[in-house]
């Protein structure tokens, strides 16, 4: 017997298996300067108490991102410490505002099992949910990850692949933004004259800026969330590792994504919902990240008279400005460049 842990492997999961995620982990004014630090967002609502309150929240949220950094971190060491490759995101729902002083813990449940045709890897799908510690729900989600296998020798479990939303209704997100005073919301402060009314589905936005990806960054965000991920943090092991180098950690990138999507999309201040979500290729340390969207749909919201929401598509690309919107390509194959691939419901003033 061992008291370390080694983390799961594939045949260690079970349909139906409920984890609970150590460690609980209170987020603080001091996590959500760190954040913006790391990052740049320059979104109003987040950024300043007093611009929140006027517009109808108690004080300035965290940043939707960080709280699913820190709920996704909780899941790691249980889910995909072993795990060759992230695959996808689907049904994320942002339910619950999260303040400085909130403490979040996460739940697991594997709802779906298939192994490879290599026998030596196999693909985990759970859905994992966030609390709040008096049990409010903050953050739900289904992932599938391509977890190792211990034994290549060892009996697979009968195949069950979940059939997983491919976009959350607009009928059922909002929940996590209160009521928003839109005569207090000031243009000029918030950074753009571009209100819901002004996007249009179609409509393709260079976000224009790029930032380049420091090692000690990536890693010390990586580490605010807690996550345990060796391939972001172990250059001894990595360097005999598929790439020879540390991995940065996908949500990263989602994050400079975000934050970068800033300059065209300022009054976007609240992720709603992510619908899916694919790491196309990876970014190493020295890649500098750009970033381009395109509205999907603008769709009002029963009962919001406020905001609407906005279905927007962000891709992101590396080493690669993005005037050009860089994309598929006509057999359906993804630009070198193209490194993310993310589709968003945003909420937008009216």
């Amino acid at each position: 017997m061992t008291k370390t842990k080694a983390g799961n492997f594939f045949e260690d999961f079970r349909l139906g298996q409920v984890i609970r995620h150590a460690t609980p982990r209170t987020l603080t004014v001091g996590d959500a300067a760190l954040y913006q630090a790391i990052y740049g967002g320059r979104f109003a609502v987040q950024s300043s108490d007093r611009f929140a309150r006027d517009v109808g929240y108690p004080q300035a949220p965290l940043d939707d991102l960080i709280v699913f950094h820190t709920v996704f971190g909780k899941t790691v060491p249980d889910i995909s410490l072993n795990a060759v490759a992230n695959l996808g995101y689907a049904g994320c729902r942002f339910l619950a505002p999260v303040y400085p002083g909130d403490t979040l813990s996460a739940i697991s449940e594997v709802i779906g099992l298939k192994e490879n045709s290599n026998g030596r890897t196999g693909v985990v799908y759970v859905r994992s949910t966030g609390y709040k510690d008096d049990g409010t729900e903050v953050v739900d989600y289904v992932r599938w990850v391509m977890v190792n296998k211990r034994d290549p020798g060892a009996a697979a479990p009968p195949a069950h692949v979940p059939t997983v939303p491919a976009v959350v209704g607009a009928d059922v997100i909002g929940n996590a933004a209160p009521l928003i005073d839109t005569e207090a919301w000031d243009d000029d402060l918030a950074g753009s004259p571009h209100r819901f009314a002004d996007y249009v589905a179609g409509e393709r936005i260079d976000h224009v800026d790029g930032m380049t990806v420091e090692e000690s960054e990536h890693q010390l965000a990586t580490r605010l969330y807690q996550n345990t991920a060796r391939v972001h943090f172990n250059q001894h092991t990595e360097a005999a590792g598929r790439f020879g180098r540390r991995l940065v950690y996908g949500g990263h990138v989602i994050s400079i994504a975000r934050a970068l999507s800033f300059n065209g999309l300022a009054h976007a201040f609240h992720v709603a919902a992510i619908n899916g979500g694919r790491h196309v290729a990876p970014v190493f340390a020295g890649d500098t990240v750009y970033a381009w969207s395109e509205v999907i749909a603008a769709e009002e919201l029963e009962g919001r008279p406020d905001v609407g929401a906005l279905r927007v598509r962000t891709v992101a690309a590396k080493n690669r400005p993005c005037h050009d919107f860089p994309d598929h390509d006509a057999t359906g194959a993804y630009d070198p460049a193209v490194v993310l691939d993310i589709d968003l419901w945003l909420l937008i003033p009216r």
